[in-house]
């Protein structure tokens, strides 16, 4: 194994949704891809990472395209595991493929990327006082991602759209929910969001939608060498 860099996602690979836009600023022959539930029919990722009521939830995506609602903290255990394998194996720079905050994940010698250490503070940089809004996949994270933003000078308005499942429909109420709110920018915070939904939420409001995953896909390409 020669290559130095792998990306990491909480569902399974390949991520054929969101790899062509990650590609366009990685190089292709130069990394590699995992998966935590690489291996996993439905009912054992239902088995061992379903969310029970209350936990926090994260949402992923299973090779057949549907969406799996996870435990954040089964999650963080089973990344854990998965990073010392991905050490041992070689790698030197680990992306990981999800906007959830994480308070342990730890690795021994490699690097590791993980969006949401890095993407709040450089939205804060970047919006300066505008409102920013945030689009989150389901409902249950907009109460969850408060913490997460708390270095915005503004306290950030909240919309759902899941990546997902989301249609033009729902893409649609999102962008209304945010312009009532007052955003100026928005951030689609989940690494499964794309182009066409970046692109969607910008037409209809007139202002700036960034995509989490384009934003460490820059960072990530800067490591390698």
């Amino acid at each position: 194994m020669n290559k130095s860099l792998v990306t990491l996602t909480i569902g399974q690979t390949p991520r054929s949704d969101i790899m062509p836009l990650l590609l366009e600023h990685l190089p292709e022959d130069q990394i590699d891809h995992a998966g935590l539930l690489d291996g996993l029919s439905a009912e054992q990722v239902a088995e061992h990472y379903a969310a029970a009521p209350g936990e926090k939830v994260l949402v992923s995506r299973l090779q057949d395209g549907s969406q799996v609602r996870l435990s954040s903290a089964r999650v963080e255990m089973g990344l854990q595991a998965k990073l010392l394998e991905l050490e041992e194996a070689g790698y030197e720079n680990i992306l990981l493929l999800c906007t959830g905050e994480f308070g342990r994940l730890q690795t021994q010698k490699a690097v590791l990327l993980e969006p949401d250490r890095i993407i709040p503070p450089l939205v804060a940089a970047i919006v300066s006082d505008n409102q920013v809004g945030i689009v989150v996949a389901v409902e249950e994270q907009i109460r969850q991602q408060i913490n997460k933003w708390r270095n915005l000078s503004k306290t950030p308005c909240f919309a759902v759209a899941s990546p997902y499942l989301a249609d033009d429909e729902k893409l649609v109420d999102a962008a209304l929910s945010l312009q009532e709110q007052g955003a100026d920018v928005v951030v689609l915070d989940c690494i499964g969001y794309h182009q066409r939904h970046r692109d969607f939420l910008q037409k209809l409001l007139g202002i700036p939608v960034l995509l989490s995953n384009v934003l460490v896909a820059k960072l990530a390409a800067e490591l390698i060498v």
